[in-house]
């Protein structure tokens, strides 16, 4: 029970067309500083929990 290819579809669809595909770089490089982020917290967390 996971997103099949109709359902990515219809949302990529959906995301361009509230965007429009002039906004989704922009969009998408955001995204990945958060999640660059994230995983950084992610592994200062790991260490600090290690340490103690």
């Amino acid at each position: 029970m996971g997103l099949g290819a109709p359902e990515i579809i219809l949302i990529i669809i959906a995301i361009l067309l509230l965007f429009g595909g002039k906004k989704i770089p922009q969009l998408m490089r955001g995204l990945g500083q958060g999640v660059k982020e994230f995983k950084t917290a992610q592994e200062d967390a790991k260490s600090s929990v290690k340490e103690d």
